[in-house]
């Protein structure tokens, strides 16, 4: 079964010294991690290991490349010291990442790119992607690339392998799922998209099959989301559940409970001028995507549009067969067992 995936951080541009000293970090990092990683459970035809029950990337085989990588989440682990004024955008891959980074990004400076005239022409987010403006905890790019929203990180690492800092303090969590058999199919074309150059791609079937077992990066779907949801109901004030299909469905809603929970709520005012509308709008797909689109025109090095593909729900209708809705459905039915978690389609 060959389903080789791998992820790679977006990041602005460097110098050549800022760069090298980058991978010259990463390499210390695979070398420092190097003994506990080697006695880790690992799949080499995938380029995984199996850490703290999810499966995780091996930043050995990527040498340099450990961005995402079980190394870069051990030393997280070890060093990172959260505040109680951050807040942590959580994901599964796949599942609505770059259109809630956008969103959050956009609410936390309503107020800092708004113009006398009420306009917000000079908003980043009309030129950089929201990877650049709300960096990857698991990518050291944080540590070298100006970002405009401090204390905001988003990070794709399961509930129970964040660092004990984030766990302990008193920052907030922001979780975004999905409906798995969308996330499934988003996930094969992101794969064959990065892999755009491989003469044979990866098959629906192998795709299908590494998802089901959790053998993909950052292990099992339905885990990953029962950590968070868990968190959610035993501390809501410090972890908001998200559903990407809600935000789509009620999105106006779904907006001002996110600002709400991050400590800054819209005001009557606000509601009333269409500020939140104007976000909406300012974050909306297209729009989005049409800025990833002149990035990676401008530069060959960074392909962004690989973030973006259709944004719609229930696409995986028109890829998956009947057999694998069928088994899809089971495993979600046995995992959210007596848990109050459904999808619409």
């Amino acid at each position: 079964m060959s389903c080789h995936m791998a992820f790679y951080s977006p990041f602005a541009t460097i110098t050549k010294d800022e760069e090298n000293a980058r991978k010259a970090k990463m390499v210390a990092i695979i070398e420092r991690y190097k003994d506990k990683v080697s006695a880790l459970p690992t799949n080499a035809e995938l380029h995984l290991c199996k850490y703290e029950g999810f499966w995780l990337l091996h930043g050995y085989w990527f040498k340099s490349q450990t961005d995402f990588s079980v190394e870069s989440i051990m030393a997280l682990q070890d060093g990172f010291q959260a505040l109680p004024t951050d807040i942590f955008l959580a994901s599964n891959p796949k599942t609505g990442t770059t259109w809630l980074k956008a969103l959050a990004f956009a609410i936390l400076n309503r107020t800092k790119f708004k113009t006398e005239s009420g306009s917000c022409e000079t908003h980043p987010l009309l030129t950089i992607s929201p990877h650049d403006c709300v960096p990857f905890m698991e990518s050291d790019s944080f540590l070298n690339n100006p970002s405009y929203a401090n204390g905001l990180m988003a990070t794709h690492i399961p509930y129970t392998s964040l660092p004990k800092s984030i766990i302990s303090s008193e920052c907030r969590i922001v979780y975004i799922c999905r409906n798995p058999k969308d996330v499934l199919i988003s996930f094969w074309h992101f794969v064959n998209k990065l892999e755009g150059d491989v003469s044979t791609p990866t098959k629906l079937d192998d795709a299908f099959k590494c998802f089901c077992l959790g053998m993909v990066p950052y292990g099992s779907f339905w885990d990953h989301m029962l950590g968070y949801y868990k968190a959610s109901l035993e501390r809501p004030d410090k972890v908001l559940f998200l559903k990407y299909e809600d935000l789509k469905k009620y999105t106006e809603n779904e907006v001002k409970k996110l600002a709400k929970f991050i400590g800054i709520p819209f005001t009557e005012e606000e509601e009333c001028d269409g500020s939140v509308r104007k976000i909406i709008e300012l974050c909306r797909f297209e729009n989005l995507r049409k800025v990833s689109k002149d990035k990676t025109q401008m530069s060959k090095d960074i392909c962004e549009d690989v973030y973006f593909r259709k944004g719609i729900v229930g696409d995986s209708v028109n890829y998956l067969t009947t057999e694998m809705i069928q088994i899809l459905d089971k495993i979600t039915k046995e995992k959210f067992d007596g848990l109050n978690i459904s999808f619409e389609t």
